[in-house]
């Protein structure tokens, strides 16, 4: 990735709302929400079911072995979490 596109992508973050400590290294937007990191697909059809108030998208910070696209011989349990309008995050889902 160049220098433009990774401040393009940092820019698109921000934007988002995106707090530096939750970002990986995928970024997508599905409906009104954003999707940051390994987000399993079941998790975001569970978000645009649920719809929870204040909530605006799901992060998952780095690229936890055995998540999604991360498959391999090791696994470890990770935590998706619900991004808040304020930037907070809490726990939506373990993997």
């Amino acid at each position: 990735m160049s220098a433009v596109d990774r401040r393009t992508h940092q820019a698109i973050r921000a934007q988002a709302g995106v707090p530096a400590n939750a970002q990986s290294c995928h970024t997508a937007f599905v409906g009104d929400y954003v999707i940051e990191g390994h987000v399993p697909a079941d998790v975001i059809k569970r978000l645009l079911h649920e719809r929870p108030a204040r909530v605006t998208g799901l992060v998952v910070p780095g690229m936890p072995p055995g998540s999604p696209g991360m498959e391999g011989l090791r696994s470890v349990r990770y935590v998706v979490n619900a991004l808040h309008e304020d930037g907070s995050t809490t726990a939506y889902a373990h993997r």
